[in-house]
């Protein structure tokens, strides 16, 4: 083969993966674990190949097949945060049991890893821009569980069932908000009015409920731009919320912090 068609072989192919790759970008949810597999291997390539023309320097084949499988580890993520509970159309969740199953079966246990840290790790990022609560709770589980790994303390065997532990709860999470009949938005309130264990003591789920549906509509209602740009707003806002918390006489004796949870999460809306 003459180095004008490997060349222009090389150019096709580069051309045709990236094509490849934007059209994934628009319906990579649909996609079984095997094509997700298979698009990463092909991205994987393209990456190496453009690293290699835009390097100019020769690689042996045993580099080249030690960057396609570092790459390929890396190619198996998406371009954006994943929202693991959105896939409602097509009944397909990241947290499937059956996709567990799968992960947990992988012969390869360090990808296994790999895929379970970045898929839970790009949820606590939707988390950090819309619950407080949540953020934190799970933010902290996977640095722990992720730290005894690579500590040693933890084997790969270990640390899978960790994290899979971990995406049952989260799934467990989203589901308390529908039984109780909360948005994801409203869950996020509910999350920071319950955060502290004793506050179920002194309320009724029902009391507790009520407030975070009149606490979220009396945000939106009076949802400002200068809440974002003005302090003396902000404080207005926070002003709002003590007076309604204060009317259910919330947070109970000895539970005063509770309101810098809400507040904070208040705040986090209202920046959103």
């Amino acid at each position: 083969m003459s180095g004008v068609n490997r060349a222009s072989k090389k150019e096709a192919f580069i051309k045709e993966a990236l094509l490849l790759r934007q059209a994934l970008s628009l319906c990579r949810s649909l996609l079984n674990p095997d094509q997700r597999y298979e698009a990463a291997y092909f991205e994987a390539v393209r990456t190496l190949l453009t690293r290699i023309t835009t390097d100019g320097k020769p690689l042996s084949l045993r580099e080249i097949n030690a960057q396609i499988n570092e790459i390929l580890k890396s190619s198996i993520k998406s371009e954006d945060v994943i929202n693991l509970f959105s896939d409602i159309d097509t009944g397909f969740s990241l947290f499937d049991p059956k996709f567990l199953e799968e992960i947990s079966k992988m012969k390869e246990k360090n990808l296994a890893v790999e895929i379970l840290k970045k898929l839970l790790a790009e949820q606590v990022k939707l988390y950090r821009r819309t619950n407080l609560v949540k953020s934190e709770k799970f933010s902290e589980m996977l640095t722990r569980a992720m730290k005894a790994y690579l500590n040693g303390m933890l084997s790969n065997e270990e640390v899978i069932a960790e994290l899979m532990k971990m995406a049952r709860d989260m799934a467990n999470a989203h589901a308390e908000g529908d039984s109780l009949g909360l948005t994801d938005e409203e869950l996020a309130f509910y999350d920071a009015l319950t955060r502290p264990e004793a506050i179920k003591d002194f309320y009724k789920n029902e009391e507790l409920v009520a407030l975070t549906h009149e606490l979220t509509e009396l945000l939106r209602k009076n949802r400002t731009i200068d809440w974002q740009k003005k302090e003396s707003a902000r404080a207005g806002m926070r002003r709002m919320i003590k007076k309604l918390l204060k009317r259910y006489k919330y947070p109970p004796e000895g539970l005063d912090d509770a309101i810098s949870t809400v507040i904070g999460q208040c705040e986090m809306w209202a920046d959103m």
